[in-house]
């Protein structure tokens, strides 16, 4: 059953300086969420100064012309808010979650930011540092980083989706201020960015403070364009990486559609299907009764671009990978050659439709994902029938999508051996 558009009133508007404007009043709670979405991820950066869009990240928290350094933080917090940020392959998205009466301020806060954030040498040394800790930490010395890392580079050849959001490492300890001073006007201008606020507040009382504080920013140049031509995979591609972990581990990935292609949702029934709960066909037959392995996910996002469709296997010690492999490449046959059972595909529908429902029960919940609908399939109105077109599709959708993107030259197979490698 398709969501009902009387449930969802998003008021839209745009600015003349181009910032798209999506506003949700709901005044069940004294509670506010607003979003702002800036259409830029490492899909936007080149070699030489990757991973900048997350340094950003951490830039935008170090004071701007009203708010000096660490200000941000200190007057939400004081008017009871709280903030995050997100950067990913193709956007980054600030929060804040705030008591209504606290409006003006964030909205304050957000647009001075983007219309004055201060960058200097002191402030770009300290967040590099701490972004340089991030990946020591979470790549360097992380088996999960470091496969996904691999994976990356070994399925894509020249798309930006090769290098890892956080960048390599000497390209951050390369990035300058001017390339950060570039970065900024370019992909930080209100003409790449959608507003969403969600809940208790006056619909024209919001309208028109968002309109006195960000009119005055100036929209950007054209966004340079990305450099997606990557070309068609003709085979399979491996990697093996020796590392001093307990037990081996597989993470394979399959190049997939992007997030607008239909396919993408049929990919998401199988991403269920194979992966979601205790009764899920890869826990089931690699972990509970063939114990090969003590985990195996799946991972399938909605990129801007064609992206991949993952699957990790963490192995019990001393079991070989081949062994693993071989039961993996079977299930997915399963997939591809055998029409899903309904009631099997059933669940998956159920699974998926309660997923999206529960995003939508809290106000930074429907913020996020009316701004996700935005940026990544056009407008936040797909939102609305998107129950119902993943309960049109069949079981032959099901088969026909994984005949396609499991075939066996799309695989890109990464191997963990436990080991250490002279540096």
């Amino acid at each position: 059953m398709a969501l009902d558009p009387k449930d969802f009133p998003v008021a839209e508007h745009a600015l003349p300086n181009g910032l798209q404007i999506r506003l949700l009043q709901d005044r069940s709670l004294p509670v506010a969420t607003l979003y702002s979405f800036f259409r830029v991820g490492s899909r936007n950066e080149r070699p030489g100064i990757t991973g900048i869009s997350h340094l950003f990240e951490h830039m935008m928290f170090n004071g701007s012309r009203k708010y000096g350094p660490k200000e941000f933080d200190r007057r939400l917090e004081a008017a009871g808010g709280t903030s995050n940020a997100y950067t990913s392959s193709d956007l980054t998205a600030y929060y804040e979650d705030f008591a209504s009466e606290a409006l003006l301020l964030v909205l304050d806060l957000e647009a001075d930011r983007m219309a004055s954030l201060t960058i200097d040498d002191a402030s770009l040394a300290r967040e590099r540092d701490v972004v340089k800790e991030e990946r020591r930490f979470r790549t360097d010395n992380d088996i999960d980083g470091m496969m996904d890392e691999a994976l990356g580079a070994l399925a894509f050849l020249a798309h930006p989706y090769r290098w890892p959001v956080i960048g390599w490492m000497t390209d951050i300890e390369a990035i300058t201020r001017q390339d950060c001073e570039r970065y900024f006007r370019t992909y930080y201008a209100p003409n790449n960015c959608t507003l969403v606020l969600v809940g208790d507040f006056d619909g024209p009382a919001a309208l028109a403070a968002i309109e006195k504080l960000y009119s005055p920013i100036p929209s950007g140049d054209a966004l340079p364009p990305v450099a997606t031509g990557e070309p068609a995979q003709k085979g399979e591609r491996r990697a093996i990486i020796r590392y001093p972990s307990q037990a081996p581990a597989v993470l394979v990935g399959f190049r997939g559609p992007d997030g607008r292609d239909p396919d993408s949702l049929v990919l998401d029934l199988i991403e269920a299907a194979l992966s979601s709960g205790e009764g899920a066909r890869l826990k089931r037959a690699l972990v509970y009764q063939q114990e090969l392995c003590v985990d195996a996910h799946v991972f399938f996002g909605w990129r801007v671009d064609p992206g991949l469709f993952e699957v990790s296997l963490k192995l019990n010690p001393g079991m070989d990978p081949a062994r693993a492999e071989s039961s993996l490449w079977a299930e997915l046959s399963r997939v591809c050659d055998e029409p899903m059972p309904a009631r099997e595909l059933e669940r998956a529908k159920n699974l998926v439709r309660a997923q999206l429902l529960r995003g939508l029960q809290t106000s930074n919940g429907r913020s996020h994902t009316i701004g996700q609908m935005e940026v990544m399939l056009g407008t936040w109105r797909a939102l609305l029938d998107l129950p119902d077109r993943y309960a049109a599709i069949t079981a032959a959708d099901v088969r026909r999508v994984a005949r396609r993107t499991f075939a066996h030259h799309r695989r890109n197979v990464v191997t963990l051996i436990p080991g250490e490698v002279e540096p």
